[in-house]
């Protein structure tokens, strides 16, 4: 199983270039049965990224523009009237898929931003009054643009909590951005991608995850991270239990892609930040650094209470 993680690595490497750790999360976040959120500022690769996850997992999958207006109905589907049955037909919309990208999700409306709630925590949808499964197994791979960009809606708690990580690429290196002036067009390289592994084995690595052993020592650290956000004045409100399933499912996960079979403290640490910083706010007088809230928590929780 771990010879097929490592090629997704560097498949997808090859159009994502001097990006290894983000990809290693946001494999991370799919072998965890998450929900991704990626977030950047325009051209910074969160829609190749988004392709490319896809493809090397060898699934089904639709993009699905987001844009001011956007309907539910666009996202979940429709009932048209047949002539020549004269009934009503139930026309799928593209979030019957695997994999659905939710390409700048934060730049339609909130309603339509809420037609993926039922579908990202239960994977079904309810439509006209009737509840129709999803394909299984079932991703959300969203991108968005910064808040400060015009024309974006804000997503609200509850939509940002349903997501399990989330990313942030950043600008290349000096020599990653130089191998991205003087190569192929990365459209191009996307195109030739394969996929790495099967729904086999994806379900085989996501099985393996949950067998993996986590000490009490270590849900101790976890239970004071999650109870420090909740109990400090610098946060207005603390990580939900859901958020506290987020870390332990990232971190089991983390420790199998490094090839262990138990999770250690540096797991966490690792996965912290993606799993919290858009689950969490501070006070209006709380100090915290350029490196975010969850470096906060893991500067004030020792790893041995």
């Amino acid at each position: 199983m771990h010879k097929h993680i490592e090629r997704a690595v560097a498949e997808i490497g090859t159009v994502l270039l001097g990006k290894e750790v983000q990809v290693r999360l946001a494999l991370c976040c799919l072998f965890a049965r998450g929900h991704l959120l990626i977030e950047d500022l325009p051209g910074m690769g969160k829609t190749t990224l988004s392709n490319a996850l896809a493809k090397v997992l060898g699934l089904d999958y639709k993009r699905v523009q987001f844009t001011s207006d956007l309907l539910p109905a666009d996202i979940l589907g429709v009932s048209v009237f047949n002539r020549d049955t004269t009934q009503f037909e139930f026309i799928p919309g593209p979030i019957f898929t695997q994999v659905l990208l939710a390409d700048e999700i934060n730049r339609t409306t909130p309603k339509s931003q809420s037609a993926l709630l039922e579908a990202m925590e239960e994977g079904q949808v309810t439509i006209e009054g009737k509840t129709r499964e999803l394909p299984a197994p079932f991703f959300v791979i969203a991108t968005q643009n910064p808040s400060t960009q015009s024309g974006t809606y804000p997503l609200p708690e509850s939509q940002l909590d349903r997501f399990l990580m989330r990313l942030s690429l950043g600008y290349p290196d000096r020599e990653a951005e130089r191998k991205l002036l003087m190569g192929e067009d990365s459209r191009k390289k996307l195109s030739r991608l394969q996929a790495v592994m099967s729904i086999q084995d994806l379900i085989a690595i996501q099985t393996a995850v949950d067998d993996v052993h986590c000490s009490d020592n270590l849900l101790d650290y976890v239970q004071r991270l999650v109870e420090h956000s909740r109990n400090h004045t610098d946060f207005v409100d603390g990580l939900s239990p859901r958020g506290a399933l987020a870390i332990m499912r990232c971190a089991k996960t983390w420790a199998f892609m490094s090839g262990r079979g138990h999770v250690v403290p540096e797991d966490v640490q690792m996965i912290l930040p993606s799993v919290v910083e858009h689950r969490l706010s501070t006070s209006a007088n709380a100090l915290v650094g350029s490196h975010g809230m969850s470096h906060k928590l893991m500067e004030e929780i020792a790893v041995i209470g």
